[in-house]
This record gives C-alpha cells, structure tokens and sequence, in this order.
C-alpha cells in the first residue's frame, strides 16, 4: 500500500502486520515486538516482545527522583488497547531528511 492509498489511521497499521513496531504504552512502559493482529479497540497479539518498563525510585540521600530501566522478554503478548498511547510502525515507513 502506497503512502497516497491510506485513507484512515488503521490503514497504517494495517500495513504493518507481521512487521517490527514500536508501542507506548500507559504507565511508563514501551514494547517493540512484531505485530501479528489487532483490532479496532487497539488490543494487539505482539511476538518476539522485548519490554521496556521505566520505575522512578526516590533517592534517600538526595532526594531527587532516579528513572531505572527494567527489561524482559516475551515470546507472545496480548496487549490490551485501552493501556496504548501510540503505536511507531517500522523504519521503513519512516524517511530521513
């Protein structure tokens, strides 16, 4: 599908099935994954699932809040589309100037 030929929003992610995405997700966590369905409420089955989950621990000593990086790994995900913020498709649709 020709960048011309989409119509809608969905069209985008239509044409990213079985392809690499990038999804944001509330609560401060992202996964990248590739995306196998989804449907109009935005619930997707991702596989080969790396997540990225962000905690902010506060600092005894100073205070000040520290952001650490949690990561795993999931064969598998289903993702529930009322926690999705946004959704990247992969780089190939993305072109550099």
């Amino acid at each position: 599908m020709a960048a011309n030929q989409i119509a809608e929003p969905f069209d985008l992610i239509r044409v990213s099935l079985s392809e690499r995405v990038f999804v944001k997700l509330r609560g401060d966590r992202e996964l990248r994954g590739v995306l196998h369905a989804y449907d109009g409420h935005m619930n997707m089955i991702l596989s080969e699932v790396e997540e990225t989950i962000y905690v902010v621990d506060a600092d005894e000593a100073s205070g000040d809040n520290v952001v650490r990086t949690v990561k795993r790994n999931c064969d598998m995900l289903f993702v529930r589309g009322d926690g999705v913020v946004l959704v990247r498709l992969s780089l190939s649709f993305c072109q550099r100037d």
